[in-house]
């Protein structure tokens, strides 16, 4: 680590969630050491939330309500997308993000357990977002919505499908979110990009890395696909203003930091927050390592600060 200069604390992090990896570097393997790992930094749900899985648009959801009692107008809700390089994770692998967004925002929170590759990849990931978002839309959640105060989020493999979502919403002319979240999101940048090179080993996610989860979840053709990688857009006008937080150490920081420019460039309000300290994947370190509850302020504070709160 020497080449990355964290904290004490966030080596410890580092430390933990390294210690469940082992040899068996199949497909299965990866899946049940990314699950133990998970499980490891997953608490108990807060007390008071109810949380239910169920199917919506013909995809699997989880979710995450923090009180019976249903706003007059709907919920806000926000719609979750997992990271795991669209290989491994699933509902279970994000319920600490959930339920901290859920009962810190009081609000509804939605995950959607999209199909993985590379039993299923690129569109299926993007197609299943799309359709719960259309089933959203439709009226068809198990609970009440309102639907102009619905945000988008997800981080790394999940921060990719939020901002594909937006960009096929776009595209389309459909109603877009009020806002997307995207955490350390890997966008398609170019494989010259600094970070890529400053950060090719990086602590919990390489630059081999990163291209090994590519090369499972691209079909033939996708790369090509702005809704595979969204940094091809054509062109970055009317989408939803953005927070996008990066992770310094990190070889997907340099997406994240691309993306946020040519957003503004287009005109549309973006945050970037630069994660000074971070690795990729932190996110479970919170109430373990400062610079990531700093994360978590500053988030929380967006979300409030655009509507997504009950409180």
């Amino acid at each position: 680590m020497a080449d990355y200069p964290i904290s004490a604390q966030m080596l410890a992090f580092v430390d933990k969630t390294e210690s469940f990896t082992n040899t068996d570097t199949s497909l299965a393997g990866l899946r049940q050491n990314y699950n133990r790992m998970c499980q490891a930094f997953t608490p108990s749900p807060p007390q008071g939330l109810t949380v239910a899985d169920s199917n919506l648009g013909g995809v699997g959801i989880r979710s995450y309500l923090p009180t019976p009692t249903t706003p007059s107008d709907g919920w806000p809700c926000l719609l979750y997308m997992h990271g795991g390089g669209w290989v491994v994770g699933g509902l279970d692998s994000h319920d600490f993000i959930c339920f901290e967004l859920a009962s810190a925002l009081q609000v509804l929170v939605i995950a959607i357990d999209y199909r993985l590759a590379p039993e299923y990849p690129f569109p299926a990931a993007y197609d299943d977002c799309r359709s719960v978002w259309q089933a959203l839309q439709a009226g068809q959640g198990p609970y009440a919505i309102n639907r102009q105060r619905l945000v988008v989020a997800g981080d790394s493999a999940g921060g990719n499908l939020a901002a594909a979502l937006c960009l096929g919403l776009r595209d389309h002319g459909q109603p877009l979110p009020l806002a997307q979240v995207l955490i350390y999101p890997g966008l398609g940048g170019a494989a010259d990009l600094p970070s890529r090179r400053d950060c090719a080993d990086a602590p919990l996610l390489s630059t081999a890395d990163t291209d090994a989860y590519l090369a499972l979840y691209l079909s033939d053709g996708a790369q090509s696909s702005p809704y595979a990688m969204p940094l091809r857009a054509e062109t970055f006008r009317g989408l939803p203003k953005a927070f996008i937080a990066v992770a310094q150490f990190d070889p997907l920081r340099d997406d994240g930091r691309l993306y946020a420019e040519r957003l503004q460039a287009a005109g549309v309000n973006t945050l970037l927050y630069p994660g000074k300290g971070l690795v990729h994947g932190c996110l479970r370190a919170r109430g373990q390592v400062a610079e990531v509850d700093q994360l978590y302020t500053h988030l929380l504070h967006y979300l409030r600060s655009e509507g997504l709160t009950q409180v």
